[in-house]
């Protein structure tokens, strides 16, 4: 079984998450910017955070067997922080550019201020015109509230639907978005958000049409493993592997490939990067024998 999270946050995660990741059948991962537990205090820690994304996480993540890719923003925390907001956006499109970013995300709401909503609409504006989807963060307070916001600011600036994901949803929220035409996407979370269990009869009522689930872990209390969780107890409930396939592989193949950033032909040929090579002259095997790691993959 092949497995994409199209959102994890790796950079907080350890290698042995990665090491369990491949062998519970994960190929792909998407890692959305976002906020890292307490605000950045300036533009370059912001910078640092993109380059690594870009840089050093993607040649971790293949080093494991896995392909990373991922999407830029301005999250919907900091949009709130003055003393970075505005630089964030001075720097943004240059990484909009960059190959492997194929989003703008996590943009969106999250205490639902004015200047949330400003950074959102400007960060839609900017995916339109570097011609990307968006992943949009939804609030965990007021979350039908905010998820109408949402979608008002969506339809409002004119991008397409099929190229919207509006993430962290729940059996509240689906009501909404079904009829949409965007994509609704599902956190599984331990304890919080939703769970395997509960994305079952999600998934049988409406379908898997438009639908993306993932992990969201990040370093909070998480689990990496949950897209593979949800697969199998999707085969255990009577769907068939098809289905399990689409959901989680052909589902986030199609939606971050519309505009011909992510190649299905490379995601399904083995990465090219061994656990003991190096990246600016580092290497995560720390002189460890990589020959384990090769005979892996």
């Amino acid at each position: 079984m092949r497995i994409f999270d199209p959102h994890i946050h790796m950079i907080s995660r350890v290698t042995d998450d990665y090491e369990r990741m491949y062998e519970a059948g994960i190929r792909v991962v998407l890692e959305p910017a976002f906020w890292l537990g307490q605000n950045r205090t300036s533009v370059g820690s912001f910078i640092d955070y993109f380059d690594t994304l870009l840089g050093w996480e993607r040649h971790r993540a293949a080093g494991f067997g896995i392909h990373h890719v991922c999407t830029m923003a301005l999250n919907p925390r900091e949009a709130n922080d003055d003393r970075v907001n505005d630089d964030v956006m001075a720097v943004l499109p240059r990484f909009l550019e960059k190959n492997g970013v194929v989003a703008v995300g996590e943009i969106g709401l999250d205490d639902q201020t004015p200047k949330e909503e400003k950074y959102f609409k400007a960060q839609i504006e900017l995916a339109i015109k570097h011609d990307l989807p968006i992943l949009v963060h939804t609030p965990h307070r007021d979350k039908k509230v905010g998820f109408e916001r949402s979608v008002d600011i969506v339809r409002e600036s004119g991008i397409s639907m099929e190229r919207v994901l509006l993430d962290h949803g729940n059996e509240e929220t689906i009501k909404i978005t079904h009829e949409l035409g965007c994509v609704s996407g599902f956190s599984l979370y331990p304890n919080t958000k939703m769970s395997p269990a509960r994305m079952i009869p999600i998934l049988k009522e409406y379908g898997l049409d438009r639908m993306i689930v993932n992990s969201a872990a990040d370093w909070g209390v998480s689990d990496p493993l949950m897209v593979p969780k949800t697969a199998k107890l999707m085969l255990e409930s009577g769907f068939k592997a098809s289905d399990v396939d689409k959901l989680v592989w052909n589902n986030p193949i199609e939606f971050f490939g519309q505009t011909g950033r992510l190649d299905r032909a490379t995601l399904e040929t083995p990465t090219r990067v061994a656990a003991g090579d190096l990246y600016e002259g580092n290497s995560m095997l720390r002189g460890q024998d990589p020959a384990v790691y090769e005979e892996r993959r």
